[in-house]
This record gives C-alpha cells, sequence and structure tokens, in this order.
C-alpha cells in the first residue's frame, strides 16, 4: 500500500459510487467537494449564452429570479455574477422591473490585460515571454492582413500620431494604436483582444524601450515598411518587418 504524505490529495470514492477528495491534514481524512454552488451557476450561464444566443447587451435575468430557477441561494448567484464582471463578461446594473439584472459585454481584453499586468508585476511572466508570444501573434495578424487586402487607414492615422509625438509616453499610445489596427486588420477578434492585452500590459515597459532607443527615426522606418508589405498584399514581407521591428525596439531579447 502506497501510503500519502502530509498534505497530498488523492482521489477516493464512498459506497455510493460518488467520487470525492481526500486530504490528510494531520488527523485524519476528510472528504473536499469538488464544485462550489457558484460554478455550477457559472456553468448555467455559459450553456444559456450559448444556447440561446445571447449577444451583448442582451440581459440576464434579475439575481432573485435567476436563483429561484437555478434553485440556488442569491449569494451564490451573486459570487458568480462578479467572477463575469471581474471576466468582462457582464456589466451588473442596480434596477427593477425590465431593467433589473446584468448585461452582457464584450470587452474580453480588459480582463486579459488585467491578468498578464498582474503576472508581470509578480515576475511570473518574464518579459521575454511576452515578447514571444507578440512576436508570433504579431506576425501571423500581418501576414493575414496583407492577404486579405485590409483597409490600412487606422495604421496610417497612428502613424502619423507617432510622426507628431512629442514625448516617450505619447509616441507608445501612438505605436499600441499602430500595432493593435494590424491585429484589427487581421479579422480576427480573438487575436486582436489579445493583441490589447499585450501591449496594454507591457505600456510601461514600451515606453521604457522607446527612452533607452532616444532616437525613434528606426521605429519610424519600420512602421513604414509593415504598413507598405500590408498594403502591397506582400504577407511573407509584412511577417519579416514585424520580425525586424521587435528586434530593433527590443536588441537585448533579439540578440
Amino acid at each position: 500500500m502506497v501510503r500519502p504524505q502530509y498534505g497530498q490529495t488523492i482521489p477516493n470514492h464512498n459506497h455510493s459510487g460518488h467520487y470525492w477528495e481526500a486530504s490528510l491534514d494531520g488527523t485524519g481524512w476528510r472528504p473536499v467537494k469538488r464544485t462550489r454552488t457558484f460554478e455550477d451557476v457559472l456553468a448555467q450561464i455559459e450553456r444559456r449564452i450559448a444556447e440561446d444566443g445571447l449577444t451583448a447587451g442582451d440581459r440576464l435575468p434579475a439575481e432573485r429570479q435567476l436563483a429561484e430557477q437555478l434553485g440556488v441561494s442569491r449569494s451564490s448567484v451573486r459570487e458568480a455574477m462578479r467572477v463575469l464582471e471581474t471576466l468582462g463578461v457582464v456589466s451588473s446594473q442596480v434596477g427593477r422591473g425590465p431593467d433589473a439584472g446584468a448585461v452582457l459585454t464584450s470587452r474580453p481584453d480588459s480582463a486579459l490585460t488585467d491578468l498578464l499586468r498582474l503576472h508581470l508585476g509578480l515576475a511570473s511572466l518574464e518579459m521575454r515571454e511576452v515578447i514571444d508570444a507578440r512576436h508570433m501573434i504579431e506576425q501571423w495578424a500581418a501576414a493575414h492582413a496583407a492577404g486579405a487586402g485590409a483597409d490600412t487607414s487606422a495604421l496610417a492615422a497612428a502613424l502619423a500620431g507617432m510622426d507628431a509625438a512629442e514625448s516617450a509616453e505619447e509616441f507608445v499610445e501612438h505605436d499600441t494604436a499602430f500595432h493593435c489596427a494590424i491585429a484589427d486588420a487581421s479579422g480576427n477578434r480573438l487575436i486582436a483582444a489579445i493583441m490589447r492585452s499585450l501591449r496594454d500590459s507591457m505600456r510601461r515597459y514600451s515606453v521604457e524601450a522607446v527612452q533607452r532607443l532616444g532616437d525613434t527615426s528606426i521605429l519610424r522606418a519600420d512602421h513604414v515598411r509593415i504598413l507598405a508589405a500590408i498594403e502591397d498584399g506582400d504577407a511573407e514581407e509584412a511577417t519579416r518587418a514585424v520580425s525586424e521591428h521587435l528586434a530593433h525596439a527590443y536588441p537585448t531579447l533579439f540578440r
């Protein structure tokens, strides 16, 4: 028989056939519930959103009504709603009658940004990992934007903003808009949301990188090259231009 170590969690089951988890806490075995009620509420809401085809702007039932329909406490519904609001899925509103209930929203990049910024601050993610992810995503986005013959007016406007920038912070603001516009032009909304999250979470590092460079002329030339490749429909050149641009912006990470 293999003896569990102190604090180890192992699978077990009772005589009814239901599985539970047991943990050794020094005094004996104690059953631990696998799921909490609010998690079941989340699963039900997710299922209804998918089955009913709900979209941004649609309203969920009021807290009390939802609790009655699901047969759970209002506190469980409230906890589930807090999770959904944190994730940017719903916006809770106070009201009665037809105005009661949370409204579905569409801002997945907000929650991703907060999560990435937190992990960067805790050093559980290294800047190299973030740049590698951005490198891969942006190469794909630039290639697809070029192949789709996408509208490049947003990129041109962001480039003009960089030319007029009077500080590193202002330059990065328009630089971020430029690269997010590439993701938008790819036609993939999830890619666009991830790109915004990556850029927003590393804004401070981007400003520091521009300050270290001092002269932004090489970055401007890179942007012009990327824009031209997308306008010409040259996916391979767009991919190369993005890769070399990141090497210029973060030379210590692309030795």
